[in-house]
């Protein structure tokens, strides 16, 4: 695999006079890639059927004679305002039935028909025209899908495209014994909530109390398969007309969309990476840790998404933007350190990245983005990261080409169980990403290196598998279970709902070959800890289990907190960092697996042929026999 660098750019931001200078500028930097095109849709078509596009022609004719390859963006996130004069009702609605309305961005419902009919028209339009244009190597759908809070819409599309999603889900006909069907599933005869018709089905929204979690939870699966079919049919309508890759550019803990079902109509994931604004504004940590990485971002966040993500693209991901400088939108917004730039970019390389790309190529001097710095100033004068980018484009030149290998943990994540979690967290701040995420966090403490594969990936080879809070197991991971001869560590709440989020019978886990019932749940508050009798805690949630097994750790009282069949680890609750960790390193060493108490802030990558050591502090710090510069990235050869 070939290393590469590359940047986002808008020419239509600019003066034609600058393009050959951009270009030039670019390429000396030694940026291979640059993006385009993905915000232009009232530049492309300023006037409803009147087209614009001699801009772009020439914009792609520059940059590609100057030797970058392009990625030309559908620009359907940004749709004009002549848009909203056609459809008025497009715009997607909030929870609380306001709409999103125009002079932003992602302004639309995934379910208006004419408004996904004008997309396809504007898709098409670019498909044909550049589909074989020489210096177009790969496309980008939409931008950003879920971001700002957009995928969940409760307009009147949504909610008429909601009932004949349901109507095909329940046998598709709309008779009495289909809404009956559905009845059924989703336990309506509790509050007489039966209904006689699926046109009498409303969106799960501005109820008195809480809406039926059955009906949320169809709800959530039938608002990612409309993101999944926007998204199709873009990829649909390139393909006819280009060979190029093509790709979507996720977010940071976003998991309104079932990302893996996106990526099944796509050649590569990417996802965009923002460090210092994710810490402050997308993870759960103390103020001293947010203090601590303030410059540097979370040592695990970024690398999360790295690897969840190269899940996403079946190997095949990038970083298409990467933060260069201080952003404009978290709450607190600081430079990163020197070095910073250098080190995420060779941590998403030695987490299998093909390209990174940094936003933006010149910082802005108007609209939302004009704080959010780029490569270049607003006066085209140098900004502080360019120096770096320059200095990894040496440096990639000079590396070997390294082919990424399988590691030998996986931690899986399911979008649906995010889903099960927060329509049924049970306690204030319960989250299925932050259970899951810690679990990652304790395992790259110890050196691990780890997949993130989907539920019903084929895990075979793996010699520790975690599951944490898989809310509802399917039945093909059931029975790789009763298969596998790897580690498995699951809860808490494995199993807890059938997929029509109802409690099963027999009880959770209901894990073959396992006589183990959890046959009673609390969430604790944050001053109500359990103790357990080795370091660490219990916190937020805690499950009373029965049935046959070995307890390998237990709470002050007696009571189980973690437990043992063959090769099955329960966790029955959700515990602190501390007793995560031993619990986490005493299964690694049960595997025969190499781990390594890291130091504060340091982190290893293992690839199969290079391993990547990463010093996120302020300080020098010595591991396995090596020194770490502050800020630093080592590599050696395995």
């Amino acid at each position: 695999m070939k290393r590469s660098l590359g940047t986002c750019y808008y020419p239509e931001h600019w003066a034609r006079q600058i393009w050959e200078e951009d270009a030039r500028r670019m390429t000396e930097a030694g940026l291979t890639w640059v993006r385009i095109g993905e915000f232009a849709w009232s530049r492309l078509e300023p006037r409803p059927g009147h087209y614009e596009f001699d801009w772009l022609d020439e914009a792609i004719e520059i940059l590609g004679n100057a030797g970058l390859r392009i990625v030309l963006g559908t620009p359907t996130a940004t749709p004009p305002r002549w848009m909203l004069d056609r459809y008025p009702d497009m715009l997607a609605v909030d929870a609380e039935g306001r709409p999103r309305k125009f002079g932003s961005r992602r302004h639309y419902c995934f379910s208006h028909e004419g408004y996904k009919a004008d997309c396809a028209r504007i898709v098409t339009m670019l498909a044909r025209r550049y589909g074989s244009n020489p210096h177009v190597a790969a496309w980008q759908t939409d931008n950003e899908y879920g971001c700002h809070d957009t995928t969940i819409s409760y307009s009147d599309a949504a909610r008429d495209a909601f009932r004949n999603w349901l109507r095909g889900k329940y046998r598709g006909g709309g008779t009495d014994d289909d809404i009956n069907a559905l009845n059924a599933a989703w336990g309506n005869v509790f509050w007489s909530m039966n209904y006689g018709g699926f046109d009498q089905i409303d969106l799960p929204n501005l109820t008195v109390t809480e809406p039926n979690p059955s009906h949320i939870l169809d709800f959530r699966r039938f608002s990612s398969d409309q993101v999944v079919a926007f998204n199709r049919m873009q990829t649909q309508i390139i393909r006819r007309h280009s060979d190029a890759l093509i790709a979507h550019n996720y977010m940071g803990r976003i998991t309104d969309f079932d990302h893996f079902e996106v990526g099944d109509d796509l050649d590569i994931a990417s996802w965009d990476s923002y460090p210092l604004g994710f810490l402050e504004d997308r993870i759960k940590a103390s103020d001293a840790h947010k203090r601590r990485y303030a410059r540097q971002g979370d040592p695990d966040f970024q690398a999360f998404h790295h690897d969840l993500y190269r899940s996403v693209g079946r190997g095949r991901w990038w970083v298409k933007e990467q933060q260069p400088g201080p952003v404009n939108w978290a709450p607190y917004n600081p430079a990163p350190l020197p070095g910073m730039v250098s080190l995420w970019t060779w941590e998403a390389f030695a987490h299998g990245a093909e390209a990174v790309c940094y936003f933006r190529w010149r910082q802005a001097p108007m609209a939302q983005e004009q704080m959010h710095s780029g490569l270049l100033r607003p006066d085209n004068g140098e900004a502080a990261g360019l120096a770096e980018v320059r200095e990894v484009a040496q440096q990639i030149e000079d590396a070997p080409t390294v082919p990424s290998s399988r590691a030998q943990v996986a931690l899986i994540f399911d979008y649906e169980a995010d889903w099960a979690w927060s329509i049924q967290p049970h306690g204030r701040g319960l989250c299925y990403f932050d259970l899951v995420f810690d679990t990652y966090r304790a395992m790259r403490q110890l050196g691990l290196s780890i997949d993130i594969p989907r539920p019903d990936a084929d895990l075979t080879g793996y010699r520790l598998i975690a599951a944490p809070g898989l809310m509802h197991m399917p039945e093909r991971l059931r029975q790789t279970m009763t298969q596998s001869d790897a580690l498995w560590l699951l809860g808490p709440r494995t199993g807890a709902r059938n997929a029509d989020m109802r409690i099963p019978v027999p009880l959770p886990p209901d894990l073959p070959g396992w006589d183990l019932k959890v046959v009673h749940v609390e969430s604790l508050r944050t001053d109500m800890a359990l103790p357990l009798q080795s370091d660490g805690e219990m916190v937020s949630y805690r499950e009373i289990v029965e049935g046959a097994f070995e307890t390998v750790e237990a709470l002050d009282d007696g009571s189980p907190a973690v437990i043992r069949s063959n090769n099955r680890i329960y966790v029955c609750g959700w515990l602190d960092s501390v007793a995560l960790r031993r619990v986490i390193r005493d299964a690694a060493i049960r595997m025969e697996l190499d781990i390594i108490d890291l130091p504060e802030g340091v982190r290893l990558r293992n690839t199969g042929h290079e391993s990547f050591w990463f010093n996120h502090t302020t300080e020098a710090k010595m591991v396995s026999g090596l020194t770490l510069p502050p800020i630093s990235v080592l590599r050696t050869t395995r």
